[in-house]
């Protein structure tokens, strides 16, 4: 039973930890990490995304003994590549070894250090940090968004295997899921494979040994050439497709059969030999269905031991599960680790992170908004309390809903409304601290927040009488408004509209009187004119004469 949670445990961490489309390159262990090269091009975030998703992260290069293994990794790589040093914030430091620069993981920082003659101290200079064998691996400031031909990843391992002893004639290849594999690796990672050759048997490493295929189904199909099964007693074998069978000496390659018994039991998946027999069985996910041939999916997800660890769900899928992260969870470095809602502000006010999620809160005098819990709204409580002002201008004061403001000795004041007394119920009417709730009486059904109608099987009641309470359809509506029970009141207080209403008569008698006076100037002047001009006329005619 050990062992096989083992194994389960390394499949998960293949599963977890698949290098994807990242090509092989070169690697190296030693008893406690692994360090590995790749050449995929890259900017700084995602060389440093590409090691977690190994469990690991960018090379640090804390000692000489680290600086060497990173030039034999290297080799005759061209371009540059990324490390895992970077400056996170603030401007560099020229006073200390690391100039001010931080190693990504939260290791002991180390003395040794390899940088660049030409190093910028400005704040604006570069923020990460990468290498060229061009250089001798020197620490050279770099753009992080910028685009390097590779990243050098480093892993912490535990249980690690130690090559294989081969006979003269003998030659073994190894991989591994940190991307890279060869001949002459002294030493390997749990989860690493093996292949000997010529016999073209298969091993994998798990806890400090080599345990020969067929393994565990559920990681690379047991080494299995083509398919691995495994029966009741959860023993995995290999088979292969009709008109070939398992190479007996190596068990998990497939070679040319003479006679097939299988053939005539035409099973959609694994045939095998049971004893003097044959049988159909299943890959590894499904279970032999009745008619003893074909095969079912089977829910994986009901082993309580698939996807061990905290926070991790398991995934159906068809003939198989993943392992993915719980909800508010993501992966970083091969855990489910708590993801901080509250970076993102998704509340109006004030948010606390919890395990999996977030909660909002809302400052004093507001409560959280239930059509919107990430909202807040003012929240009153009482018959009357202060208004919300805005500092800059004190006249512009809100209240919550239902309550309407009154200016009082220089303060703004929310006083709660009385919706009753404007008898916008049909029937029964309980005032609230920022609304108000309707009630029918018996017989009587609500409807539409403040109409009462009359249930259709209370119809034989005497008049006054409690019916059933069943609701009806309602009629029309009547034309009259009805308000919400909590719409928001005017903002203008009584003492605001009548200063409104004085200042705008002030203006317009303002106004009828500079016309009247503009008008009555004018006719003075006119009047003025006539009287000069009638005047100079009299002035100007000759003396009159008395005749004979």
């Amino acid at each position: 039973m050990v062992e096989v949670t083992g194994l389960i445990m390394i499949a998960l961490t293949l599963l977890l930890r698949g290098t994807g489309a990242l090509e092989l390159g070169r690697g190296h262990c030693t008893e406690t990490q692994c360090f590995s090269v790749f050449q995929e091009p890259s900017d700084f975030s995602a060389a440093q995304t590409h090691c977690e998703e190994l469990g690991g992260h960018l090379m640090t290069v804390r000692s000489s003994v680290s600086h060497d293994i990173l030039s034999v990794l290297m080799g005759s790589y061209a371009g540059r590549f990324w490390i895992g040093l970077h400056l996170p914030a603030g401007c560099p430091d020229a006073t200390t070894e690391l100039r001010g620069f931080q190693w990504v993981s939260p290791d002991s920082e180390g003395d040794f250090f390899h940088w660049a003659l030409d190093f910028d101290s400005s704040c604006s200079s570069p923020r990460c940090v990468s290498i060229s064998m061009e250089d001798d691996s020197r620490w050279t400031q770099d753009a992080c968004a910028e685009q390097r031909a590779g990243f050098l990843c480093e892993h912490r391992i535990k249980e690690p295997c130690k090559s294989l002893v081969t006979a003269e004639d003998e030659s073994v290849t190894y991989s591994t899921h940190l991307g890279f594999q060869g001949k002459d690796l002294p030493v390997l990672p749990p989860g690493s494979t093996a292949i000997r050759m010529p016999a073209e048997t298969k091993y994998i490493c798990f806890a400090e040994q080599w345990l020969r295929a067929p393994w565990s189904c559920e990681i690379a199909r047991g080494g299995c050439e083509h398919k691995c099964a495994e029966d009741h007693g959860n023993q995995p074998s290999c088979y292969c497709p009709p008109g070939q069978t398992v190479n007996p000496a190596n068990r998990v390659t497939c070679e040319e059969a003479s006679e097939d018994p299988c053939l005539h039991l035409n099973c959609t998946q694994v045939c095998f030999r049971q004893g003097d027999t044959y049988t159909c069985a299943c890959d590894g996910g499904f279970k032999l269905a009745p008619d003893g041939r074909s095969c079912v999916d089977v829910n994986d997800c009901t082993d309580e031991r698939q996807c061990p660890g905290d926070n991790f769900k398991c995934e159906n899928t068809l003939g198989g599960f993943r392992c993915v992260c719980e909800d508010g969870y993501k992966l970083t470095g091969g855990a489910c680790v708590d993801v901080d809602e509250c970076v993102s502000a998704p509340c109006e006010h004030l948010c606390t992170n919890t395990p999996g999620s977030y909660r909002c809160h809302c400052y004093d005098g507001y409560k959280e908004d239930s059509e919107a819990p990430y909202k807040c709204k003012l929240h009153c409580g009482e018959a009357e309390c202060a208004a919300e002002c805005d500092p800059n201008d004190l006249f512009q004061c809100y209240c919550p809903e239902g309550y309407i403001s009154e200016e009082r000795a220089g303060s703004t004041v929310c006083i709660d409304i009385d919706e009753c007394a404007f008898f916008y119920c049909d029937q029964g009417c309980k005032n609230t601290f920022g609304g108000y709730i309707c009630s029918c009486s018996r017989g009587y059904t609500l409807v539409g927040q403040y109409k009462c109608i009359k249930n259709d099987d209370d119809s034989d009641l005497e008049e006054g009488s409690e019916g059933s309470g069943t609701s009806t359809t309602p009629p029309t509506a009547p034309s009259v408004t009805h308000p919400h029970p909590t719409r928001q009141p005017s903002g203008v207080s009584p003492g605001g509209l009548a200063g409104i209403i004085v200042c705008t008569v002030f203006f317009i008698v303002l106004v009828v009187f500079g016309a009247h006076h503009l008008l009555c100037g004018r006719d003075e002047k006119k009047s003025a004119a006539a009287l000069e001009a009638r005047e100079g006329e009299a002035r100007g005619s000759p003396q009159g004469t008395t005749g004979v």
